[in-house]
This record gives C-alpha cells, structure tokens and sequence, in this order.
C-alpha cells in the first residue's frame, strides 16, 4: 500500500511518495496559482505514482479564496434582527492608533442578508415557531441574485437545532444545486458573532473547494483523494468539499505534525523531551508553532480578519519568506515582506522578473552572500541567476546608502530573523514559556538557512533539521491519521467536588462519543481503531475568554467501555483544580475562591493510521568526518568565512560536521554558522547544538 503527500504551497508544490516498503522520495515543482491542481497531476505524472496509491492533499484553495475575497456568491439567514451582526462584529481594534480603523467588509452583504421571524430562547424553548413560508421569497431572491450557497445561522441553535435542519431540508429539496452550510453541524456553540463568521466562511468557500476536489478526484483516479485538515488530521474529499472552512490551514499544520513525528523519533533515540518549536520558513511566510508535549491546538483561530472558530492547530504567521521583497520606505527605512514575489516572476536570482534593475528578496540575500550555491539549487536542476541578485541588491544598497551589496544583504538577512525571532517570542516568552527548554525544529525550503543564528539569538540551545526538512508539510500529510472534532456549549457552574465522570458531564460526553463513533464508521473507521480525546473549555465566572484543559486520551480498544483503571484516573480530576493550574500556567496566577464555569465540551475522534515511515532509511557509517565537496566564502556575522560545503547524501550516521559549514541536498540549504556542533543522528536527521566556539573538522 502506497501514499502520496502533497503540499500546495505559495512558491513551490512540494511531494512525499511513500512506498510500500515505508521508503520515500521526494519532489519539488513549481506551483500554477492559477490551477493548482495543474502542479499536482504534473508530480503524479513524473513520480509515477502507481494507480492504487492514496493522495493526501494539503489545499491553498480555500485560504486563498478568503484571502482575495472570491468566493462564491453567498446569502445568510438568521433570526430577524440579527441580519447586521456579521457588519456590528466585535469592538475589537487591531490597528489601536488608526484615526480611522476600517474593517474588512463583511463576505455577505446587507442585501444578501435575510431575517426570519422565529426565535428560540436561551434556554432552548421555542419562543416563535418557524414558518417556511417565510422561505419562498427568500429562495426568489437568491435565483434573482445567482445565489451559490447560503449560510443558516439561528439565535441559541446551538441548544436547539430543530429550526436550522428545518431550514436546510426545504432549501436542499427545493433548490439542489444550492449549497447549504448549518451553523448547528459547523459549529454548534454560543457566541453569535463567532458562530455566524465561521458559518459565513464555510458557505463562502465550500463550492469552490466542492469543485475543486471534485475535478482533481477525476485528474488522480483510481487513486483514492483525502484532504489535510487545519487540526493535524485528515478527511474524506466528500467532507472536504462540504466543510471546507476546516482545511483554511491545512498547509501549515501538515508541517508541525510533520515536525513533531520526526522529532519523537529522534527523541526516542536520543533521550529527549517533546518540547518542540516548529519553525516553518517557506517562499511567501513564516508559520511557527509552541508543541510543549503535544500538538497545539485553538479554537480561536483568524483569517483574512475574520474569526474562525473551529479547532486549528495554534500556528503564527508572519509575512517572512524566501520570496519576501526587501524595500527602503520614503523614510529611509528598510523593510522585508510582508509582500513577496511569490512563484511567478519569484525572487530575482530566478531570472523572470518584469522589472529592472529587479527587487530583491531573500533568496537573493542569502545566494549573494554565499548561503546558496547556484549549481545546488533544487538538486541542479535548476539554476540561479546570482548577476540578477546582485544587481538587485546593488540597487537595494544605493538606496540604503551603504558601502556594499553585500552589507545591504546582511540588513536584509538580519531584519528578516528579527521578525521571525519576534513571532517566537510571541508563542513562548508572551505564553509562559522559556524557549530555552525547547528543541527547534527547523523545515520549509528556507527554514534550515536560517535556524541556526535565530536559535542563538534567542538561547535556544538545540536545532533539529529533518532528513527531508524542504517537503516536511508534505510527509506530515502521510502520517496525519483520520481526524474528526466536535464540540456543544454546556454553560454549566462547576462545583468544588465535579469532576470528570460527573453524571451531568458524562451525559453531554456520551452523546457526543456516539455521534463521533457514527460519523468515523460512515469513513471507513472501526470503533476500536478510534481513540477519543476529551477537552473542555473553561474560565473564571464572568471572564469573556475561555482555556481548553485536555482531560485525558482514551486508548483504542476501550470503545465505550471505560477501564477501572481510566475510571480511577477521572475520578481524581477535579474540574476547578485544572483549570487553575492552566490559568496559572497561562497568564501566571490564579483565583481559588472565584466560581469556575464550564462553556464548551470538546471531543476529538482519531482513527489509527495504516502507514508508517521506515525508520532505518540510513545505515551507520564509519567515517566521523565527511569530505567537502568544496569550500566557498559565505558570510557570517557581516564577514565573509572560508566555508566547506557537503552533500547531504553523502552524511551518514555518527558523521560530525565542522563549524562554519553549508549542506546542500534537493530541498534546502542548512546553513551552521560558528559554534555549532553538528551530528548526524540514527535517522539521517541534522542535530546542531550551541557550543560558542568554532568546530574545526
């Protein structure tokens, strides 16, 4: 049985064929922003890949159609008199000192907002009963308008959906072709606004991935097509296609599930920890995420401005990548990014740009001073123009009224970690957490390049470079496993001596655990294959923000029937008590004597995955010192150092590197400045630890 990664990216689409000896074998192509699934058939067809394998898919399409505000044309109903709320939104103010703040106009509008005049109370009862004749101008409108999909979003559904399934039966039947997005099957949980934006994406987005999925089933088949979700795990095509606001970051959380599997089994190796920070530098951004022992995740994610609340893994973004456009502002002042050059024309070095003299990018920055080898790029495969980088940053240094095109790159260099270095001192230091006692596992085309002087800018005392670390998204794409999430708000006071198997809590637990179990063997996933995780969200009586706190992961095998051992373990959690240590934890106090509330209860259904990757993909080798395949002048702390360069496929095991030192292989560039000490581990992995001096080889 074989699988196939892919990884839709900004610059390049990346692939991880895995096959059925646990072997893989990567491949990287240009991305077609115009037709993404172009770049995908064009690996299939060069990997060739054979016709029974799987295709797990990491998709841009419904981040991208959010992004750039083309969606399809979208209708929302709701209650009469909440028609405004995805306009009033929040009082939040991203920019505090705009005299003017302007905020993103909402993806419906007004007239494509509709109210109905039924209510439900916060209680659940029916205060109005829906009447469908209310629907029948409605449905004129939405034909008079070439409406695509609508968007159902009720007052209290959550507590009782009756109304919306109503709703939603009558637009299917009458209209088919319409597509039909319930707030109380997308997210059924309180909070209007919160609730209604994520609606509003779902029915935004979901004819166009519909289609997309649609069309590029019948481009890969036979093969069978799954999607990377934005929680770490993967879905059918079919649930894609209807949920589709659930894949918004399925890129970025491909890499850190990627990271985090390669970095446990390193760690089993080596005796380390699962502190981890992912550090995924690619073409267009940055996406760094804080795994303090497990995969972390949010339910209050954001894109393009508007609220996401569905269960994401907590990754950070910054506008820092490879392609980034270094620029001097009217001030004088340099920048990188957040605008990048994207795959077509790309950085400078790739020879396709429009302007001249070109602008220059970090790839740029990073060929002129000597961090890339031209002739290594991409394998040799392709080549870089360093005339055109230079050139650009001739023209960058001019403007900057420095000596030197090679200071202006060291600028560009040192402004582009200075952003990246911020965005993890946000995910550690602003959190509670010292990145000190953390490993940094460093992947994405550009990633490695940089590691190594961001992890000594902030202490970090450890880098991990995978094996594989430019296509990283793409293999955490194999070993995803078949994930749901579901979730009902409860608003239920917690008393002192509640705990886990508290009747009332075990009653919302159950009838949720059914529902996981039905939906997992509609995909294919039997009930002891499923391992089912328990969160609850939780905060102090009269807070507005809630802290999810993990109860515990059942093991597969104990299906609805719960262990003595399990059932020990939840007796002794006492609600209150883990929410003050994850207050605690979180914003450094706690507050015993103030009223604990439970608002929303989570569960994660995991279905185990069929594949593995072979662990002894590299043999032991002998030698402790490598041969170079030359030496070269690369800067480092703005001068330039006689530098050795090797090829990756020729480290083994055992092997020590030198410090300074560049390793080139298909997908990436490791870049060790002075006083690292690296070594290459039992799975080909690269291990960088600080010493502070330089390593002769």
């Amino acid at each position: 049985m074989t699988r196939l990664g892919v990884d839709t990216g900004g610059t390049f689409t990346d692939f991880v064929w895995l096959d059925g000896n646990g072997r893989i074998r990567i491949h990287k192509q240009l991305s077609t922003p115009h037709d993404p699934a172009a770049a995908i058939v064009s690996g299939i067809d060069q990997l060739r890949i054979p016709p029974d394998a799987d295709v797990v898919h990491g998709s841009t399409v419904a981040t991208n159609a959010l992004l750039e505000r083309r969606g399809a044309r979208t209708a929302l109903i709701t209650t009469a008199g909440f028609t405004d709320i995805l306009a009033i939104g929040r009082q939040n103010r991203p920019d505090l000192y705009a005299l003017v703040p302007q905020k993103p106009p909402p993806l419906v509008p007004h007239p494509w907002r509709f109210g109905l005049n039924e209510r439900v109370t916060a209680q659940g009862e029916v205060l109005i009963p829906l009447n469908l004749a209310e629907l029948d101008p409605i449905l004129a409108q939405l034909d008079a308008d070439k409406i695509e999909s609508v968007a159902v979003c009720l007052l209290f559904s959550f507590l009782r959906p009756d109304h919306e399934r109503t709703i939603g039966d009558y637009l299917r039947q009458a209209r088919p072709a319409l597509h039909v997005s319930l707030s109380s099957d997308i997210l059924p949980e309180y909070r209007e606004y919160e609730r209604t934006s994520t609606t509003v994406i779902n029915a935004y987005v979901a004819p166009l991935m519909a289609r997309y999925l649609a069309r590029l089933r019948q481009e890969v088949a036979p093969r069978r097509l799954t999607i990377m979700q934005s929680n770490g795990g993967v879905i059918s095509a079919e649930t894609a296609g209807a949920q589709a606001a659930r894949t918004a970051l399925s890129g970025p959380a491909g890499g850190v599930v990627g990271a985090r599997f390669v970095a446990l089994q390193a760690g089993e190796q080596a005796g380390q920890d699962e502190q981890l920070i992912t550090f995924d530098m690619g073409g267009t951004s940055t996406d760094v995420a804080l795994c303090p022992g497990r995969l972390p995740t949010t339910a209050e994610g954001e894109i393009a401005g508007l609220p996401l609340r569905l269960p994401i893994i907590d990754i950070h973004t910054v506008g820092a990548g490879g392609g980034s456009l270094a620029y001097v502002d009217a001030g004088g002042a340099l920048h990188v990014g957040p605008h990048s050059a994207g795959a077509d024309p790309g950085p400078a070095c790739y020879g396709r740009s429009l302007t001249h003299p070109p602008q220059p990018t970090v790839t740029d920055a990073n060929l002129l001073l000597g961090r890339l080898a031209a002739d290594h790029f991409l394998g040799g495969t392709m080549r870089l123009d360093e005339t055109a980088a230079r050139q650009a940053l001739t023209h960058l240094a001019e403007t900057m009224q420095v000596d030197s095109p090679e200071r202006a790159a060291w600028g560009v260099i040192a402004l582009a970690n200075a952003h990246m270095e911020r965005a993890i001192r946000r995910i550690s230091v602003e959190r509670g957490y010292d990145p000190r006692d953390f490993t940094l596992v460093a992947f994405g085309g550009a990633g490695p390049l940089h590691a190594a002087e961001l992890a000594q800018q902030l202490q970090i005392p450890r880098v991990l470079i995978p094996a594989v670390p430019g296509v990283l998204s793409a293999l955490g794409m194999l070993v995803a496993a078949p994930t749901k999430d579901y979730s009902r708000t409860v608003l239920h006071q917690v008393e002192e001596g509640d705990t886990a198997v508290s009747p009332w809590l075990r009653a919302y637990f159950t009838a949720i655990e059914e529902r996981a179990y039905a939906e997992m063997a509609a995909e294919g996933h039997a009930a002891e294959d499923v391992t089912l995780q328990h969160h609850l969200d939780m905060r102090y009586l009269g807070q507005s923000h809630e802290l999810t706190v993990a109860i515990d992961r059942k093991g597969r095998g104990e299906r609805r029937e719960k262990t003595e051992e399990t059932l020990r373990s939840w007796r002794s959690l006492r609600l209150a008590e883990l929410f003050h240590e994850a207050h605690e934890q979180r914003y450094g106090y706690r507050q015993p004597q103030t009223l604990v509330e439970l608002v929303t209860v989570r569960v994660t259904a995991v279905a185990s995955s069929q594949y593995s990757v072979a662990s002894n993909q590299y043999s032991v080798g002998g030698e402790q010192s490598p041969e170079p395949l030359a030496y070269r002048s690369v800067w480092f702390a703005e001068r330039p150092y006689d530098t050795p360069l090797f090829d990756r496929d020729t480290l083994r095991p055992g092997m020590i590197l030198p410090s300074p030192a560049l390793v080139v292989q298909y997908d990436t560039t490791t870049v060790i400045p002075p006083g690292w000490q690296t070594a290459v581990d039992l799975y080909g992995n690269l291990v960088l630890k600080y010493t502070g001096r330089n390593v002769i080889g």
